[in-house]
């Protein structure tokens, strides 16, 4: 699975580990997380986010 990197803060999300924290189960592909779902560190919406490497 690709890491998700917030571009407002450098958050990264790593599918295989999700946030369990926030009622995100390991292994939740991005793709699934909610529409408005926001960056836990900033609070940037889901579309801030960039593929790592890209």
């Amino acid at each position: 699975m690709e890491i998700y990197i917030c571009s407002v803060c450098g958050y990264e999300y790593v599918p295989e580990a999700g946030i369990p924290e926030n009622g995100i189960e390991p292994g939740t592909p991005f793709s699934d997380l909610p529409d408005d779902w926001v960056c836990p560190v900033c609070g940037a919406s889901k579309d801030a986010f960039k593929i790592a490497g890209t």
